[in-house]
């Protein structure tokens, strides 16, 4: 049985500068800078049997980049515009919708199941729900995941 992975969040003036480098070089090539690893190597001064030992191994850890992300369950009447009205608002307050699936409306209502990019939200996640829940036609709003 393989032994579980373990990972560790550490300070970049501890590590070893060709995990640094590694890093350097996968961020250039990423950003289209250079085309292959054979010249990104180079201009970093690291050797590619180094960056290939550590390429699936490192990585940048960025606060800003992670994404926070809330899951909405929604009860929705079954009538045109609404879904619509729904993603309006959640663009309005700086919301990005991941994902979102709609199921068959049973009794002239629908489940609406939305993950959103609530990074850039303008608003607070109480504020949006309870915007989503005055839309006409919103039978219910509530927050059921965050990650």
């Amino acid at each position: 049985m393989k032994p579980r992975r373990r990972f560790y969040l550490v300070a970049e003036e501890i590590m070893p500068e060709a995990m640094i480098k590694t890093v350097q070089v996968k961020e250039m090539l990423a950003r289209g800078e250079y085309d292959t690893v054979h010249d990104a190597v180079n201009v970093v001064g690291l050797s590619r049997s180094a960056f290939y030992k550590y390429r699936d191994l490192v990585f940048l850890f960025d606060e800003d980049k992670r994404e926070r992300l809330i899951t909405l369950s929604l009860i929705l009447e079954h009538r045109s515009g609404i879904l619509s009205n729904v993603l309006n608002t959640i663009a309005q307050t700086g919301g990005n919708i991941i994902t979102i699936t709609q199921g068959i409306p049973l009794s002239q209502a629908a489940h609406v199941t939305a993950t959103l990019d609530i990074r850039h939200l303008n608003v607070s996640i109480d504020e949006l729900t309870a915007k989503l829940q005055e839309l006409q036609g919103a039978r219910k709003v509530e927050v059921i995941g965050y990650s």
